[in-house]
């Protein structure tokens, strides 16, 4: 661990910054196996270097983090370094208040890392933030070295418990899974119940302090069935193994009295080559020894057939276990086949809904282009009609002054004429007389026709007024 030590301090200088103090103890009397940084609030240039050489090293067993007060982005560097690491079986991030980018990170590392058995996540945060959370419990359904989780006080809602039941439904190595002192609640208990019988390696399950109700005690039963799976497993293991060890020792045993027999048969032999002229008793003592060995090689042949069909038999519950296994495998892949179906049927939809999104607003805007062209036409239109009333007011004004310039000629003109009849009153009186009413007829049909045309004039422009105001002027 010396190597790590000055590994550190290296990569920490060229870094530019100071490697901590606290740290390089730890390192310094650091047992082999293991690495222990309780309580050190780690720096995110310690986090870096350490995720540097995390990947390099191959003896450290166990990685104990427990509140370091590690940030998201030392947290993310600490766990990108574990995703290539081979050696850490046992790792431990108690109380280090990690968020939603340390359950993403975490998350990856479940889907890279092929070592960790045991994780420990006490007293963090993870379920606050839903979808992290999920990425966090996408990495645990793929995850296949994983044994013992512990995620008791991380504010797990019942959503996140039911995040955490798909991913069960997926994983087929995690045996003890602690949620105690959560927030599940009566449907994140059911979905975890719910999921227990899909998966066939999980026997333990701790989920005290969450208000879960009674039912969840069927939970117990279904792992108590994984237990039993296990355990019958591991004996039908440790017996196959037994009974290949017997059965060897037999087969040795069997050639090493057979070459006994052989070397005895053999040495008999030359002494009945060396003394041909012994008695008959003495061939008879040698032939009832030579049956008596015989009757032995049966008796071993008879445990050696036994032995052997007490191994088929273990093969054969081997064989039925591996069967549960591909059964196990098969549904896993059928559910996850169906998951993808039910995920493109979702995708089909949105983009139906979206291209109607689409075809409605553009409608919206073709009918919104035909609106504005009709307010320019409808703009064009009360111009026209303003100038055109302009117009109007304009030629009523010269008329009513034209009419008033031709009243004053009048005027003046029938003054003339009185100064001129007062002078020759006397003697153009009657003259005068026919003048005057002449002259009354004719102005008086000229104030009429004056009066007519303004009239007209006056009835024009009411109504041209009118009809500005009606077409909101």
């Amino acid at each position: 661990m010396e190597e790590f030590r000055l590994s550190y301090n290296r990569l920490c200088k060229e870094s530019g910054a100071e490697p901590q103090e606290a740290v390089l103890q730890q390192l310094h009397q650091l047992p082999r196996g293991g690495l222990d940084l309780t309580t050190q609030s780690l720096t995110v240039d310690t986090c870096r270097a350490l995720g540097k050489l995390l990947p390099k090293e191959t003896l450290l067993k166990e990685l104990v983090l427990s509140d370091c007060m590690l940030s998201e982005e030392g947290s993310t560097l600490l766990f990108q370094g574990l995703c290539a690491n081979t050696s850490v079986q046992h790792l431990d991030l108690k109380g280090n208040n990690l968020r939603a980018a340390g359950a993403e990170a975490l998350g990856q590392l479940l889907r890279q890392n092929k070592s960790i058995q045991s994780l420990t996540l006490e007293w963090n945060n993870l379920g606050t933030w839903e979808d992290a959370f999920a990425a966090f419990c996408g990495g645990l359904a793929a995850n296949s070295t994983l044994r013992q989780l512990d995620l008791r006080n991380n504010q797990i809602s019942h959503k996140g418990a039911e995040e955490l039941a798909l991913a069960l439904k997926g994983n087929a190595t995690l045996q003890q899974l602690d949620l105690r002192w959560n927030n599940i609640g009566l449907l994140g208990g059911r979905a975890l119940v719910n999921c227990l019988p899909s998966n066939r390696t999980l026997w333990k399950l701790d989920l005290a302090g969450n208000n879960v109700p009674g039912d969840v005690l069927r939970a117990g039963q279904a792992m108590d069935h994984n237990q039993d799976r296990i355990t019958a497993f591991r004996e039908s293991q440790t017996r196959t193994k037994i009974l290949s060890k017997e059965v060897q020792h037999l087969q040795e045993e069997k050639s090493k009295q057979f070459l006994d027999l052989m070397e005895t048969i053999d040495k008999q032999r030359e002494e009945m080559a060396r003394d041909s002229r012994a008695s008959a008793v003495r061939v008879g003592q040698l032939q009832e020894a030579l049956n008596e060995r015989q009757s032995i090689i049966n008796a071993l042949k008879a445990k050696l057939q036994m032995t052997e069909a007490a191994l088929a038999l273990s093969e054969q519950k081997v064989q039925d276990l591996g069967e549960l296994l591909v059964a196990a495998d098969q549904e896993r892949q059928s559910l996850s086949q169906r998951h993808e179906k039910e995920r493109k049927l979702e995708q089909q939809e949105a983009a139906d809904r979206e291209s109607k999104l689409r075809r409605d607003l553009s409608a919206a805007n073709e009918k919104n282009l035909l609106l504005r062209s009709q307010v320019e036409e409808l703009e064009r239109k009360a111009t026209s009609q303003q100038e055109q009333l302009f117009l109007t007011r304009q030629e009523l004004t010269n008329t009513s002054a034209e009419l008033k310039i031709r009243a004053m000629q009048a005027e003046e003109r029938l003054d003339v004429e009185k100064r001129r009849a007062k002078q020759n009153m006397e003697d153009l009186e009657k003259l005068h007389s026919k003048e005057v009413d002449h002259l009354t007829r004719h102005l008086e049909e000229s104030e009429r026709a004056m009066q007519e045309r303004v009239q007209r004039l006056e009835a024009l422009r009411l109504s041209l007024e009118e009809e500005g105001q009606d077409d909101g002027w």
